[in-house]
Protein backbone atom coordinates (compact mmCIF):
# COMPACT_ATOMS: atom_id res chain seq x y z
CA UNK A 1 0.00 0.00 0.00
CA UNK A 2 1.08 3.63 -0.45
CA UNK A 3 1.60 6.27 2.21
CA UNK A 4 -2.13 6.80 2.48
CA UNK A 5 -2.62 3.25 3.64
CA UNK A 6 0.39 2.56 5.80
CA UNK A 7 1.02 5.74 7.76
CA UNK A 8 3.33 8.72 7.47
CA UNK A 9 6.04 8.39 4.90
CA UNK A 10 9.60 9.51 4.75
CA UNK A 11 10.59 8.25 8.18
CA UNK A 12 12.17 4.81 8.20
CA UNK A 13 12.15 4.83 12.00
CA UNK A 14 8.35 4.89 12.20
CA UNK A 15 6.69 1.49 12.19
CA UNK A 16 3.42 1.64 10.21
CA UNK A 17 1.71 -0.08 13.11
CA UNK A 18 2.53 2.92 15.31
CA UNK A 19 0.14 5.05 13.24
CA UNK A 20 -2.83 3.41 15.01
CA UNK A 21 -3.86 5.53 17.98
CA UNK A 22 -6.65 5.29 20.51
CA UNK A 23 -9.40 7.89 20.19
CA UNK A 24 -11.14 8.38 23.57
CA UNK A 25 -14.11 10.00 21.84
CA UNK A 26 -15.02 6.84 19.93
CA UNK A 27 -13.45 4.14 22.12
CA UNK A 28 -11.68 2.72 19.05
CA UNK A 29 -8.14 2.59 17.66
CA UNK A 30 -7.88 4.59 14.45
CA UNK A 31 -5.24 5.18 11.78
CA UNK A 32 -3.54 8.60 12.19
CA UNK A 33 -2.48 9.67 8.73
CA UNK A 34 -2.28 13.43 9.23
CA UNK A 35 0.67 15.50 10.50
CA UNK A 36 1.54 15.02 14.16
CA UNK A 37 -0.58 16.96 16.59
CA UNK A 38 -3.78 16.97 14.52
CA UNK A 39 -6.72 14.98 15.88
CA UNK A 40 -7.47 11.78 13.95
CA UNK A 41 -10.68 11.59 11.97
CA UNK A 42 -13.19 8.77 12.22
CA UNK A 43 -12.51 6.54 9.22
CA UNK A 44 -16.13 6.51 8.18
CA UNK A 45 -16.21 10.30 7.81
CA UNK A 46 -14.54 11.16 4.47
CA UNK A 47 -14.98 14.90 5.05
CA UNK A 48 -13.17 15.05 8.37
CA UNK A 49 -9.68 16.60 8.47
CA UNK A 50 -6.95 14.08 7.76
CA UNK A 51 -9.34 11.44 6.44
CA UNK A 52 -8.11 9.61 3.37
CA UNK A 53 -9.49 6.76 1.33
CA UNK A 54 -7.55 3.90 -0.19
CA UNK A 55 -7.42 3.75 -3.95
CA UNK A 56 -10.52 1.92 -5.19
CA UNK A 57 -10.75 -0.59 -7.96
CA UNK A 58 -12.80 0.38 -10.99
CA UNK A 59 -16.44 -0.37 -10.34
CA UNK A 60 -16.11 -0.31 -6.57
CA UNK A 61 -17.38 3.20 -6.07
CA UNK A 62 -20.91 2.59 -4.82
CA UNK A 63 -23.23 0.09 -3.18
CA UNK A 64 -24.70 -1.21 -6.41
CA UNK A 65 -21.53 -2.84 -7.66
CA UNK A 66 -22.48 -5.84 -9.79
CA UNK A 67 -19.02 -7.06 -10.73
CA UNK A 68 -18.71 -10.84 -11.22
CA UNK A 69 -18.16 -13.02 -8.20
CA UNK A 70 -14.57 -13.57 -7.11
CA UNK A 71 -15.09 -17.22 -7.99
CA UNK A 72 -15.54 -16.12 -11.61
CA UNK A 73 -12.31 -14.16 -11.89
CA UNK A 74 -8.80 -14.02 -10.39
CA UNK A 75 -8.80 -13.39 -6.65
CA UNK A 76 -7.54 -10.11 -5.30
CA UNK A 77 -4.81 -10.55 -2.78
CA UNK A 78 -3.15 -13.51 -4.48
CA UNK A 79 0.51 -13.70 -3.70
CA UNK A 80 2.35 -11.63 -6.25
CA UNK A 81 5.97 -11.36 -7.27
CA UNK A 82 6.85 -8.76 -4.64
CA UNK A 83 5.95 -10.75 -1.57
CA UNK A 84 3.73 -13.49 -0.19
CA UNK A 85 1.38 -11.06 1.50
CA UNK A 86 1.15 -8.41 -1.19
CA UNK A 87 3.75 -6.14 0.46
CA UNK A 88 7.04 -5.29 -1.29
CA UNK A 89 9.70 -7.99 -1.04
CA UNK A 90 12.11 -7.55 1.81
CA UNK A 91 9.71 -7.50 4.73
CA UNK A 92 8.66 -4.62 6.98
CA UNK A 93 11.69 -2.44 6.16
CA UNK A 94 10.88 -2.57 2.46
CA UNK A 95 7.24 -1.90 3.26
CA UNK A 96 8.31 1.21 5.16
CA UNK A 97 10.46 2.35 2.25
CA UNK A 98 7.56 1.78 -0.14
CA UNK A 99 5.35 3.74 2.23
CA UNK A 100 7.78 6.66 1.96
CA UNK A 101 6.36 7.67 -1.40
CA UNK A 102 2.97 8.97 -2.36
CA UNK A 103 0.79 7.41 -5.04
CA UNK A 104 2.53 9.65 -7.61
CA UNK A 105 5.94 8.37 -6.60
CA UNK A 106 7.15 11.58 -4.98
CA UNK A 107 8.38 11.63 -1.40
CA UNK A 108 5.80 12.74 1.15
CA UNK A 109 6.54 15.09 3.99
CA UNK A 110 5.82 14.20 7.58
CA UNK A 111 6.28 16.09 10.81
CA UNK A 112 8.86 14.94 13.36
CA UNK A 113 7.82 11.76 15.08
CA UNK A 114 8.70 13.27 18.46
CA UNK A 115 5.83 15.77 18.16
CA UNK A 116 3.24 13.04 18.42
CA UNK A 117 2.07 12.56 21.99
CA UNK A 118 1.90 9.02 23.20
CA UNK A 119 -1.12 7.72 25.10
CA UNK A 120 -0.58 6.06 28.46
CA UNK A 121 -0.03 2.35 28.01
CA UNK A 122 -3.20 0.40 28.66
CA UNK A 123 -3.35 -2.73 30.75
CA UNK A 124 -3.63 -6.09 29.03
CA UNK A 125 -7.35 -6.36 29.76
CA UNK A 126 -8.01 -2.85 28.53
CA UNK A 127 -6.09 -3.55 25.32
CA UNK A 128 -8.32 -6.52 24.55
CA UNK A 129 -11.37 -4.39 25.25
CA UNK A 130 -10.13 -1.64 22.95
CA UNK A 131 -9.30 -3.97 20.08
CA UNK A 132 -12.59 -5.86 20.27
CA UNK A 133 -14.72 -2.77 20.82
CA UNK A 134 -14.89 -1.97 17.11
CA UNK A 135 -14.77 -5.47 15.72
CA UNK A 136 -17.03 -6.93 13.05
CA UNK A 137 -18.84 -9.67 14.90
CA UNK A 138 -19.05 -13.11 13.34
CA UNK A 139 -17.34 -13.56 9.98
CA UNK A 140 -17.47 -17.34 9.70
CA UNK A 141 -16.37 -18.25 6.21
CA UNK A 142 -15.10 -21.29 4.33
CA UNK A 143 -14.87 -23.29 7.52
CA UNK A 144 -13.30 -20.43 9.39
CA UNK A 145 -14.50 -17.36 11.14
CA UNK A 146 -13.92 -14.57 13.53
CA UNK A 147 -14.29 -10.87 14.03
CA UNK A 148 -12.46 -8.13 12.15
CA UNK A 149 -11.86 -4.46 12.72
CA UNK A 150 -12.37 -2.85 9.31
CA UNK A 151 -11.45 0.74 8.55
CA UNK A 152 -12.25 2.99 5.63
CA UNK A 153 -8.92 2.53 3.86
CA UNK A 154 -9.77 -1.19 3.47
CA UNK A 155 -12.77 -0.47 1.22
CA UNK A 156 -10.79 -1.39 -1.86
CA UNK A 157 -10.36 -4.95 -0.61
CA UNK A 158 -14.07 -5.72 -0.32
CA UNK A 159 -16.06 -7.36 -3.11
CA UNK A 160 -19.83 -7.14 -3.10
CA UNK A 161 -22.75 -8.68 -4.96
CA UNK A 162 -26.16 -7.12 -5.51
CA UNK A 163 -28.59 -9.88 -4.50
CA UNK A 164 -31.66 -7.71 -5.02
CA UNK A 165 -32.02 -7.02 -1.29
CA UNK A 166 -30.29 -4.14 0.46
CA UNK A 167 -30.93 -4.13 4.20
CA UNK A 168 -29.52 -1.55 6.56
CA UNK A 169 -26.21 -2.53 8.15
CA UNK A 170 -27.70 -2.13 11.63
CA UNK A 171 -31.22 -3.08 12.70
CA UNK A 172 -33.16 -3.10 15.96
CA UNK A 173 -34.33 -6.72 15.77
CA UNK A 174 -32.60 -10.10 15.54
CA UNK A 175 -29.93 -10.44 12.83
CA UNK A 176 -29.54 -13.41 10.50
CA UNK A 177 -26.14 -13.55 8.80
CA UNK A 178 -25.52 -16.15 6.08
CA UNK A 179 -21.91 -17.32 5.85
CA UNK A 180 -20.90 -19.19 2.71
CA UNK A 181 -17.62 -20.98 2.09
CA UNK A 182 -17.08 -22.03 -1.52
CA UNK A 183 -15.00 -24.84 -2.99
CA UNK A 184 -13.66 -22.68 -5.81
CA UNK A 185 -10.14 -23.51 -6.99
CA UNK A 186 -9.37 -19.86 -7.78
CA UNK A 187 -6.27 -18.52 -6.07
CA UNK A 188 -2.65 -19.56 -6.00
CA UNK A 189 -2.03 -23.02 -4.57
CA UNK A 190 -5.67 -24.16 -4.75
CA UNK A 191 -5.56 -26.28 -7.90
CA UNK A 192 -5.66 -29.47 -5.85
CA UNK A 193 -8.89 -28.58 -4.05
CA UNK A 194 -12.56 -28.44 -4.93
CA UNK A 195 -14.24 -29.38 -8.20
CA UNK A 196 -12.17 -28.92 -11.33
CA UNK A 197 -13.70 -26.29 -13.61
CA UNK A 198 -16.29 -25.23 -11.03
CA UNK A 199 -16.95 -21.58 -10.21
CA UNK A 200 -17.60 -22.74 -6.66
CA UNK A 201 -20.49 -24.33 -4.78
CA UNK A 202 -21.94 -23.68 -1.32
CA UNK A 203 -19.52 -26.12 0.26
CA UNK A 204 -19.77 -24.77 3.83
CA UNK A 205 -22.87 -22.85 4.87
CA UNK A 206 -23.66 -21.46 8.31
CA UNK A 207 -26.69 -19.40 9.25
CA UNK A 208 -25.70 -17.19 12.17
CA UNK A 209 -28.66 -15.88 14.20
CA UNK A 210 -27.87 -13.08 16.65
CA UNK A 211 -30.61 -12.44 19.21
CA UNK A 212 -32.54 -9.18 19.38
CA UNK A 213 -30.94 -8.19 22.69
CA UNK A 214 -27.49 -9.31 21.41
CA UNK A 215 -27.11 -11.59 24.43
CA UNK A 216 -26.56 -14.82 22.45
CA UNK A 217 -26.02 -16.25 18.98
CA UNK A 218 -26.85 -19.51 17.23
CA UNK A 219 -24.84 -20.84 14.28
CA UNK A 220 -26.67 -23.47 12.22
CA UNK A 221 -24.48 -25.56 9.90
CA UNK A 222 -26.37 -26.70 6.79
CA UNK A 223 -25.03 -29.95 5.24
CA UNK A 224 -23.95 -29.44 1.64
CA UNK A 225 -25.48 -32.78 0.56
CA UNK A 226 -28.96 -31.98 1.94
CA UNK A 227 -31.70 -32.60 -0.62
CA UNK A 228 -33.91 -29.52 -0.78
CA UNK A 229 -35.77 -27.15 -3.12
CA UNK A 230 -34.00 -24.17 -4.73
CA UNK A 231 -36.41 -21.33 -5.57
CA UNK A 232 -36.34 -19.07 -8.63
CA UNK A 233 -33.49 -16.60 -8.26
CA UNK A 234 -33.01 -13.15 -9.87
CA UNK A 235 -29.31 -12.53 -10.48
CA UNK A 236 -27.43 -9.40 -11.54
CA UNK A 237 -25.54 -9.72 -14.83
CA UNK A 238 -22.29 -8.01 -15.87
CA UNK A 239 -24.16 -5.52 -18.07
CA UNK A 240 -26.39 -4.46 -15.17
CA UNK A 241 -29.43 -6.42 -16.32
CA UNK A 242 -31.33 -9.01 -14.25
CA UNK A 243 -31.75 -12.67 -15.14
CA UNK A 244 -34.09 -15.04 -13.30
CA UNK A 245 -32.58 -18.51 -12.92
CA UNK A 246 -35.22 -21.20 -12.71
CA UNK A 247 -35.47 -23.06 -9.43
CA UNK A 248 -35.12 -26.82 -8.99
CA UNK A 249 -36.98 -29.38 -6.94
CA UNK A 250 -35.20 -31.87 -4.65
CA UNK A 251 -31.55 -31.27 -5.49
CA UNK A 252 -28.36 -30.94 -3.43
CA UNK A 253 -28.18 -27.81 -1.33
CA UNK A 254 -24.65 -26.95 -2.50
CA UNK A 255 -25.90 -26.39 -6.06
CA UNK A 256 -27.70 -23.27 -4.82
CA UNK A 257 -24.43 -21.48 -5.66
CA UNK A 258 -22.47 -21.66 -8.92
CA UNK A 259 -24.73 -24.16 -10.68
CA UNK A 260 -26.56 -22.64 -13.68
CA UNK A 261 -24.96 -19.27 -12.88
CA UNK A 262 -26.49 -18.92 -9.43
CA UNK A 263 -25.02 -16.25 -7.15
CA UNK A 264 -25.07 -15.93 -3.32
CA UNK A 265 -28.59 -14.49 -3.56
CA UNK A 266 -29.78 -17.95 -4.67
CA UNK A 267 -28.25 -19.56 -1.57
CA UNK A 268 -29.80 -16.72 0.46
CA UNK A 269 -33.30 -17.53 -0.88
CA UNK A 270 -32.78 -21.28 -0.51
CA UNK A 271 -31.90 -20.94 3.19
CA UNK A 272 -34.88 -18.65 3.78
CA UNK A 273 -37.20 -21.22 2.19
CA UNK A 274 -35.63 -24.06 4.19
CA UNK A 275 -35.64 -22.43 7.64
CA UNK A 276 -38.34 -19.76 7.48
CA UNK A 277 -35.80 -17.20 8.72
CA UNK A 278 -35.46 -13.84 6.98
CA UNK A 279 -31.79 -13.23 6.12
CA UNK A 280 -30.29 -9.77 6.60
CA UNK A 281 -26.75 -10.11 5.18
CA UNK A 282 -24.30 -12.60 3.71
CA UNK A 283 -20.52 -13.05 3.73
CA UNK A 284 -18.68 -15.38 1.37
CA UNK A 285 -15.08 -16.50 0.87
CA UNK A 286 -13.13 -19.37 -0.68
CA UNK A 287 -10.26 -21.67 0.37
CA UNK A 288 -7.82 -18.78 0.65
CA UNK A 289 -9.74 -17.34 3.60
CA UNK A 290 -8.82 -20.27 5.83
CA UNK A 291 -5.17 -20.13 4.90
CA UNK A 292 -4.72 -16.37 5.09
CA UNK A 293 -6.76 -15.76 8.23
CA UNK A 294 -5.10 -18.58 10.15
CA UNK A 295 -1.71 -17.16 9.14
CA UNK A 296 -2.77 -13.64 10.17
CA UNK A 297 -3.57 -14.77 13.74
CA UNK A 298 -0.38 -16.90 14.02
CA UNK A 299 -2.30 -20.15 14.01
CA UNK A 300 -5.41 -21.69 15.56
CA UNK A 301 -5.35 -24.35 18.28
CA UNK A 302 -7.18 -27.59 17.47
CA UNK A 303 -7.47 -30.92 19.24
CA UNK A 304 -7.34 -34.51 17.98
CA UNK A 305 -8.54 -37.37 20.18
CA UNK A 306 -6.57 -39.80 18.01
CA UNK A 307 -3.94 -39.76 15.27
CA UNK A 308 -5.47 -38.21 12.14
CA UNK A 309 -4.16 -39.24 8.72
CA UNK A 310 -6.26 -38.25 5.70
CA UNK A 311 -4.46 -38.74 2.36
CA UNK A 312 -7.16 -36.76 0.52
CA UNK A 313 -7.04 -33.58 2.59
CA UNK A 314 -3.34 -34.18 3.45
CA UNK A 315 -4.01 -33.80 7.17
CA UNK A 316 -1.50 -35.59 9.41
CA UNK A 317 -1.80 -34.88 13.13
CA UNK A 318 -0.80 -36.87 16.17
CA UNK A 319 -3.32 -37.17 18.99
CA UNK A 320 -3.30 -34.09 21.20
CA UNK A 321 -3.44 -30.32 20.78
CA UNK A 322 -1.85 -28.54 17.84
CA UNK A 323 -1.64 -25.04 16.39
CA UNK A 324 -2.47 -25.11 12.69
CA UNK A 325 -2.25 -22.42 10.03
CA UNK A 326 -2.04 -22.02 6.28
CA UNK A 327 -2.29 -25.27 4.32
CA UNK A 328 -2.51 -27.34 7.50
CA UNK A 329 -5.48 -25.27 8.73
CA UNK A 330 -7.23 -25.78 5.40
CA UNK A 331 -6.54 -29.52 5.59
CA UNK A 332 -8.09 -29.61 9.06
CA UNK A 333 -11.40 -28.02 8.02
CA UNK A 334 -11.54 -30.11 4.83
CA UNK A 335 -10.81 -33.52 6.34
CA UNK A 336 -13.50 -36.14 6.77
CA UNK A 337 -11.99 -39.50 5.88
CA UNK A 338 -9.91 -39.67 9.06
CA UNK A 339 -12.78 -39.04 11.50
CA UNK A 340 -16.11 -40.55 12.47
CA UNK A 341 -17.86 -42.25 9.56
CA UNK A 342 -16.01 -40.20 6.98
CA UNK A 343 -19.05 -38.10 6.08
CA UNK A 344 -19.63 -34.41 5.52
CA UNK A 345 -21.48 -34.37 8.85
CA UNK A 346 -18.24 -35.35 10.58
CA UNK A 347 -16.39 -32.62 8.69
CA UNK A 348 -18.92 -30.08 10.00
CA UNK A 349 -17.84 -30.95 13.54
CA UNK A 350 -14.21 -30.26 12.57
CA UNK A 351 -15.22 -26.91 11.12
CA UNK A 352 -17.18 -25.97 14.22
CA UNK A 353 -14.18 -26.81 16.42
CA UNK A 354 -11.92 -24.69 14.22
CA UNK A 355 -14.40 -21.80 14.13
CA UNK A 356 -14.86 -21.78 17.88
CA UNK A 357 -11.11 -21.78 18.46
CA UNK A 358 -10.54 -19.00 15.92
CA UNK A 359 -13.21 -16.82 17.52
CA UNK A 360 -11.55 -17.32 20.92
CA UNK A 361 -8.16 -16.44 19.39
CA UNK A 362 -9.51 -13.30 17.76
CA UNK A 363 -11.25 -12.17 20.93
CA UNK A 364 -8.35 -12.87 23.27
CA UNK A 365 -5.08 -12.07 21.54
CA UNK A 366 -5.30 -11.41 17.81
CA UNK A 367 -5.89 -7.71 18.43
CA UNK A 368 -3.12 -7.31 20.99
CA UNK A 369 -1.20 -4.88 18.75
CA UNK A 370 -1.98 -2.45 15.93
CA UNK A 371 0.25 -4.40 13.55
CA UNK A 372 -1.59 -7.64 14.22
CA UNK A 373 -4.91 -5.85 13.90
CA UNK A 374 -3.85 -4.51 10.52
CA UNK A 375 -2.77 -7.95 9.26
CA UNK A 376 -6.06 -9.55 10.30
CA UNK A 377 -8.07 -6.70 8.77
CA UNK A 378 -6.22 -7.04 5.47
CA UNK A 379 -6.67 -10.82 5.35
CA UNK A 380 -10.35 -10.58 6.25
CA UNK A 381 -11.33 -7.90 3.78
CA UNK A 382 -9.39 -9.47 0.92
CA UNK A 383 -11.17 -12.76 1.59
CA UNK A 384 -14.70 -11.36 1.75
CA UNK A 385 -17.53 -10.96 -0.71
CA UNK A 386 -20.62 -9.39 0.90
CA UNK A 387 -24.03 -7.97 0.05
CA UNK A 388 -24.36 -4.28 -0.76
CA UNK A 389 -25.99 -3.57 2.61
CA UNK A 390 -22.60 -4.07 4.30
CA UNK A 391 -20.48 -3.41 1.22
CA UNK A 392 -18.16 -0.76 2.66
CA UNK A 393 -15.68 -0.77 5.53
CA UNK A 394 -17.70 1.82 7.45
CA UNK A 395 -20.88 -0.26 7.12
CA UNK A 396 -19.02 -3.37 8.25
CA UNK A 397 -17.67 -1.41 11.21
CA UNK A 398 -21.18 -0.32 12.17
CA UNK A 399 -22.39 -3.89 11.72
CA UNK A 400 -19.62 -5.23 13.97
CA UNK A 401 -20.20 -2.60 16.64
CA UNK A 402 -23.84 -3.68 16.78
CA UNK A 403 -22.95 -7.34 17.32
CA UNK A 404 -19.93 -7.03 19.61
CA UNK A 405 -21.95 -7.54 22.81
CA UNK A 406 -22.36 -11.29 22.26
CA UNK A 407 -20.02 -13.22 24.57
CA UNK A 408 -18.23 -16.33 23.35
CA UNK A 409 -19.90 -18.55 25.94
CA UNK A 410 -23.29 -17.50 24.53
CA UNK A 411 -22.51 -18.70 20.98
CA UNK A 412 -23.86 -22.17 20.15
CA UNK A 413 -23.00 -24.14 17.01
CA UNK A 414 -25.57 -26.72 15.89
CA UNK A 415 -26.08 -28.85 12.79
CA UNK A 416 -29.40 -28.94 10.97
CA UNK A 417 -30.82 -32.44 11.76
CA UNK A 418 -30.85 -34.82 8.80
CA UNK A 419 -31.54 -38.46 7.97
CA UNK A 420 -29.91 -40.78 5.43
CA UNK A 421 -31.62 -40.50 2.07
CA UNK A 422 -33.15 -43.93 1.31
CA UNK A 423 -33.00 -43.16 -2.42
CA UNK A 424 -29.37 -42.02 -2.51
CA UNK A 425 -26.84 -42.99 0.18
CA UNK A 426 -24.55 -40.11 -0.88
CA UNK A 427 -27.11 -37.50 0.21
CA UNK A 428 -29.27 -36.69 3.24
CA UNK A 429 -32.82 -35.44 3.79
CA UNK A 430 -34.22 -33.10 6.43
CA UNK A 431 -35.24 -34.71 9.73
CA UNK A 432 -38.41 -32.63 10.09
CA UNK A 433 -39.32 -34.02 13.51
CA UNK A 434 -36.17 -32.37 14.92
CA UNK A 435 -35.51 -29.62 12.39
CA UNK A 436 -38.93 -27.97 12.62
CA UNK A 437 -38.76 -27.31 16.38
CA UNK A 438 -35.10 -26.24 16.03
CA UNK A 439 -36.00 -23.71 13.34
CA UNK A 440 -38.97 -22.59 15.44
CA UNK A 441 -36.65 -21.92 18.39
CA UNK A 442 -34.44 -19.70 16.26
CA UNK A 443 -37.38 -17.91 14.65
CA UNK A 444 -38.76 -17.19 18.13
CA UNK A 445 -35.34 -15.77 19.11
CA UNK A 446 -34.87 -18.41 21.82
CA UNK A 447 -31.35 -19.20 22.96
CA UNK A 448 -30.39 -22.82 22.29
CA UNK A 449 -30.49 -24.46 25.70
CA UNK A 450 -29.87 -28.10 26.48
CA UNK A 451 -32.51 -30.20 28.19
CA UNK A 452 -32.02 -30.81 31.89
CA UNK A 453 -32.20 -34.57 32.02
CA UNK A 454 -33.65 -36.12 35.11
CA UNK A 455 -35.11 -32.86 36.37
CA UNK A 456 -38.85 -32.39 36.57
CA UNK A 457 -40.71 -29.38 37.74
CA UNK A 458 -42.69 -29.72 40.96
CA UNK A 459 -45.88 -29.02 39.01
CA UNK A 460 -45.34 -31.72 36.36
CA UNK A 461 -48.25 -34.08 35.72
CA UNK A 462 -48.08 -37.68 34.56
CA UNK A 463 -49.44 -37.95 31.01
CA UNK A 464 -52.46 -40.13 30.25
CA UNK A 465 -52.08 -42.93 27.69
CA UNK A 466 -53.38 -42.04 24.19
CA UNK A 467 -56.39 -44.36 24.40
CA UNK A 468 -57.76 -42.40 27.40
CA UNK A 469 -57.41 -38.91 25.89
CA UNK A 470 -60.93 -37.67 25.10
CA UNK A 471 -61.27 -34.33 23.28
CA UNK A 472 -63.63 -32.39 21.03
CA UNK A 473 -61.80 -30.34 18.41
CA UNK A 474 -63.31 -27.14 16.96
CA UNK A 475 -61.92 -24.66 14.46
CA UNK A 476 -61.84 -21.13 15.84
CA UNK A 477 -59.55 -19.42 13.36
CA UNK A 478 -57.22 -22.00 11.85
CA UNK A 479 -57.07 -22.90 8.14
CA UNK A 480 -60.21 -24.41 6.60
CA UNK A 481 -60.51 -28.11 7.46
CA UNK A 482 -58.15 -27.84 10.44
CA UNK A 483 -60.49 -29.57 12.90
CA UNK A 484 -60.87 -32.72 10.80
CA UNK A 485 -57.19 -32.71 9.87
CA UNK A 486 -56.27 -32.54 13.56
CA UNK A 487 -58.66 -35.34 14.51
CA UNK A 488 -57.23 -37.57 11.77
CA UNK A 489 -53.71 -36.79 13.01
CA UNK A 490 -54.60 -37.51 16.66
CA UNK A 491 -56.24 -40.83 15.81
CA UNK A 492 -53.78 -42.12 13.23
CA UNK A 493 -50.48 -40.69 14.47
CA UNK A 494 -51.04 -40.58 18.24
CA UNK A 495 -53.60 -43.31 18.81
CA UNK A 496 -56.10 -40.93 20.47
CA UNK A 497 -59.25 -42.72 19.23
CA UNK A 498 -61.56 -40.69 21.48
CA UNK A 499 -60.95 -37.43 19.59
CA UNK A 500 -63.93 -35.93 17.71
CA UNK A 501 -64.50 -33.18 15.14
CA UNK A 502 -66.99 -30.77 16.74
CA UNK A 503 -67.10 -28.38 13.77
CA UNK A 504 -66.58 -24.62 13.94
CA UNK A 505 -66.19 -22.81 17.25
CA UNK A 506 -68.87 -20.21 18.15
CA UNK A 507 -66.25 -17.45 18.00
CA UNK A 508 -62.81 -16.77 16.52
CA UNK A 509 -59.74 -16.96 18.78
CA UNK A 510 -56.34 -15.37 18.21
CA UNK A 511 -54.61 -18.14 20.16
CA UNK A 512 -55.36 -21.86 20.40
CA UNK A 513 -56.97 -22.91 23.71
CA UNK A 514 -57.42 -26.22 25.55
CA UNK A 515 -60.19 -26.27 28.19
CA UNK A 516 -60.10 -29.13 30.72
CA UNK A 517 -61.25 -30.10 34.21
CA UNK A 518 -58.98 -30.81 37.20
CA UNK A 519 -59.51 -34.55 36.86
CA UNK A 520 -58.46 -34.35 33.19
CA UNK A 521 -55.03 -32.90 33.94
CA UNK A 522 -53.24 -36.04 32.77
CA UNK A 523 -55.14 -35.99 29.46
CA UNK A 524 -54.41 -32.28 29.02
CA UNK A 525 -50.70 -32.89 29.67
CA UNK A 526 -50.55 -35.53 26.93
CA UNK A 527 -52.48 -33.43 24.39
CA UNK A 528 -50.46 -30.28 25.13
CA UNK A 529 -47.25 -32.22 24.58
CA UNK A 530 -48.45 -33.60 21.23
CA UNK A 531 -49.71 -30.22 20.01
CA UNK A 532 -46.83 -28.14 21.34
CA UNK A 533 -49.19 -25.94 23.37
CA UNK A 534 -47.73 -23.25 25.64
CA UNK A 535 -48.87 -22.98 29.24
CA UNK A 536 -50.88 -19.90 28.34
CA UNK A 537 -53.11 -22.08 26.12
CA UNK A 538 -54.25 -24.30 29.00
CA UNK A 539 -57.49 -23.24 30.77
CA UNK A 540 -58.47 -25.36 33.77
CA UNK A 541 -62.02 -25.19 35.12
CA UNK A 542 -62.91 -25.14 38.79
CA UNK A 543 -64.82 -28.44 38.98
CA UNK A 544 -64.16 -32.00 37.88
CA UNK A 545 -65.90 -33.37 34.80
CA UNK A 546 -67.78 -36.62 34.29
CA UNK A 547 -66.01 -39.71 33.03
CA UNK A 548 -67.27 -39.31 29.44
CA UNK A 549 -67.10 -35.54 29.20
CA UNK A 550 -64.42 -34.54 26.65
CA UNK A 551 -61.93 -31.71 26.87
CA UNK A 552 -62.38 -28.87 24.38
CA UNK A 553 -59.57 -27.95 21.97
CA UNK A 554 -60.30 -24.72 20.06
CA UNK A 555 -57.88 -24.10 17.19
CA UNK A 556 -57.02 -20.38 16.99
CA UNK A 557 -55.46 -18.19 14.32
CA UNK A 558 -52.00 -19.25 15.51
CA UNK A 559 -52.68 -22.85 14.47
CA UNK A 560 -50.77 -23.93 11.35
CA UNK A 561 -51.06 -27.71 11.10
CA UNK A 562 -51.21 -30.74 13.40
CA UNK A 563 -47.72 -31.73 14.46
CA UNK A 564 -46.46 -28.16 14.13
CA UNK A 565 -45.94 -26.73 17.64
CA UNK A 566 -48.16 -23.77 18.48
CA UNK A 567 -45.26 -22.18 20.35
CA UNK A 568 -41.56 -22.56 19.82
CA UNK A 569 -39.76 -24.92 22.20
CA UNK A 570 -37.23 -23.53 24.65
CA UNK A 571 -34.92 -26.56 24.67
CA UNK A 572 -32.92 -28.22 21.91
CA UNK A 573 -34.63 -31.39 20.59
CA UNK A 574 -32.97 -34.63 21.63
CA UNK A 575 -29.95 -35.80 19.62
CA UNK A 576 -29.38 -32.53 17.76
CA UNK A 577 -25.60 -32.06 17.44
CA UNK A 578 -24.46 -28.86 19.14
CA UNK A 579 -21.38 -27.37 20.82
CA UNK A 580 -20.64 -24.17 22.71
CA UNK A 581 -18.03 -21.88 21.14
CA UNK A 582 -16.28 -21.50 24.50
CA UNK A 583 -15.84 -25.25 25.01
CA UNK A 584 -12.09 -25.83 24.82
CA UNK A 585 -12.37 -29.60 25.33
CA UNK A 586 -13.83 -30.52 21.94
CA UNK A 587 -11.53 -32.98 20.12
CA UNK A 588 -11.84 -34.64 16.72
CA UNK A 589 -12.21 -38.40 16.88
Amino acid sequence: MDAQGRGQAGDDNVDPADQWVFDPNTGNYELRLDPAGQAPARPSDPKAPGSRRAARRPGAGDDTDTRPLPTQRGRRGERGEDGADGRPAGGRAAARRAAGRTATGSPSVAGPASRRKRKPKASGKKKVLYWTAGVVGFVLVAGCGGAYYLYQQLDGNISKVDVGVENEAVSDGPVNLLIIGTDSRDGKGNSGYGDAGSVGHADTTILMHISKDRSNATALSIPRDLITDIPDCPTAQKDGSKKVIRGEHQVRFNTSLGQEGRDPGCTWRTVQKLTGLKIDHFMMADFNAVKELSEAVDGVEVCAAKDLNDPKSHLHLKAGRHTVKGEQALAFVRTRHAIGFGSDLDRIKMQQQFLSSLIRKLKSSAFSSPGKLYDVSQAATKALTVDTGIGTASKLLDFGNDLKRVNIDKITFATVPVLDNPNDPATVILDKAKADPLFAMVRADHQLAKKHKGKKSSGSVKKAPPELVRVDVTNGGGPIGSAQETVDWLQNSKGARLSTNAGNAPQKLAATRLEYAPNQADQAAALADWMGLPKSALKKSAQDAGDRVPMKLILGKDFKAPGTPISAPTEIPDNVQNVNADDKNVCAK
